[in-house]
């Protein structure tokens, strides 16, 4: 028995464009559908993430999912929103890259269930490969016009007259390569729909096309639109770039901190597209919002939801507790207890003065630790001022002009946490 996908999709705000009776088709019984995904880097990005929710919520309705994996079209490049040509990668590169997506994907996707809908994990490699280029044009080629293919967005703005750049033979034969992705996955699994973002519209409907036209079947196209931010920057990047979902890559505090810093506008928009909480848990969570927003509810579990589902249980724990430390009342203990690389994460920008480890002996005293040796605040002066209005902390711990620091108060051996009032911090790093 499936329930309604589409329906499920256009509450959750996931849905962009649908091919006429694809709904239909989805209700009448257990269907497989599949999303490409770029291997160019051996991890997937939050950019990633709507095409997998997509394909978790298909399972989840009784469907089969299906991930296809780029290999072959890796090695070509997508022109769909991209202004220049992309690099290619070799086999070696994208195998290893596949590997490492696959493990991320069955924190998703069920791969082992049994039944008819496990999913299934693809790579259009293994079936383009032996596919000589006489071959493909003879076989596929012809039956696709060039008028059509020149009529597809994609194409159109690389050859514009305002696109310096143009467009690559290889790079205009693209929707041919994913259109018969579709149709070989039609002929091997009985695959009907495929999904992906609204700019991949036209290669998806190339897809419906050769099936049609080649062996008379008939294919679905369904899209999600491509998610924005309201402030009008990009989705997924920081100023370290790309949110990736392998935590060498964003540790998972940095990648709680990205959705705990989300806007009330996208919080709202998210937690519908990146969680699986029901539409009542969310409404509820909407209204409690509106009503606290100081709170930050809905980032909070947004936050929550996505570094659990993405990392773990632990890694969630770890992130709340750090953020704890520089937002909240922790206490020497906390700080302490951190790793150095948390600790170093934590306070990445903060600034920074170097003291060696004699300084320490016999303790440093607070006027020389403030200003003197690390030249934190102006003065002498302005270090008694604010020890005297104690202001000054000490790896969170209020002191006064009489407090001296020792090794007691390393933090990992190698730190010390200086905090004017509430937002001003200093490291010191002994060496």
């Amino acid at each position: 028995m499936v329930s309604n996908f589409v329906e499920e999709l256009k509450w959750r705000g996931m849905m962009h464009d649908i091919m006429p009776g694809t709904e239909e088709h989805l209700n009448s019984g257990m269907q497989s559908a599949y999303v490409g995904i770029d291997p160019t880097a051996d991890s997937l990005h939050i950019g990633h993430l709507v095409g997998v929710m997509m394909l978790r919520h298909l399972q989840l309705a009784g469907h089969r999912p299906i991930a296809l994996i780029g290999g072959a079209t890796g090695m070509i490049g997508d022109p769909s929103g991209k202004s220049a040509e992309r690099n290619l990668l070799d086999e070696t590169t994208l195998r290893f890259n596949q590997e490492a997506i696959k493990e991320q994907l069955s924190r998703f996707l069920d791969f082992d269930r049994e039944g008819d809908n496990a999913a299934l994990l693809v790579n259009n490699y293994d079936w383009m490969k032996d596919i000589t280029f006489l071959e493909f044009i003879r076989d596929v080629g012809k039956h696709i016009t060039v008028n059509y293919m020149m009529a597809k967005d994609s194409v159109r703005k690389r050859l514009s007259e305002e696109s310096k750049e143009g467009m690559s033979f290889t790079e205009f034969t693209y929707q041919l390569v994913q259109g018969y992705d579709f149709l070989h996955l039609y002929r091997k699994y009985g695959c009907t729909l495929q999904m992906g973002g609204s700019d991949q519209w036209g290669n998806i409907t190339t897809g419906t096309e050769l099936i049609r036209r080649i062996d008379g079947g008939k294919g679905y196209a369904l899209t999600c639109p491509l998610i924005t931010k309201a402030d009008g920057t990009k989705f997924g990047k920081t100023e370290g770039g790309n949110v990736w979902l392998d935590a060498h890559k964003t540790s998972p505090y940095k990648f709680y901190q990205y959705w705990l810093n989300t806007s009330d506008t996208d919080a709202e928009k998210y937690i519908k597209i990146f969680t699986f909480l029901s539409r009542e848990e969310i409404e509820a969570l909407v209204s409690a919002h509106r009503e606290a927003p100081h709170k930050r509810q809905l980032q909070r579990r947004l936050a929550e939801q996505l570094t659990t589902m993405v990392h773990s249980a632990q890694d969630l724990e770890s992130a709340e507790k750090a953020s704890e430390i520089l937002f909240g009342n922790s206490t020497a203990e906390s700080l302490k207890a951190l790793s150095e690389d948390l600790f170093l994460e934590i306070f990445e920008g903060v600034p920074q003065a170097r003291i060696s480890r004699e300084d320490l002996d016999g303790g440093l005293d607070m006027i020389a630790a403030l200003s003197a040796k690390t030249g934190f605040l102006n003065s002498n002066g302005e270090a008694r001022r604010e020890l005297k209005q104690r202001s000054i902390s000490v790896n969170k711990t209020r002191v006064d002009e009489s407090h001296v620091i020792t090794e007691a108060d390393l933090i990992r051996d190698r730190f010390v946490l200086l905090q004017r009032g509430k937002k001003n911090y200093f490291v010191l790093v002994v060496e």
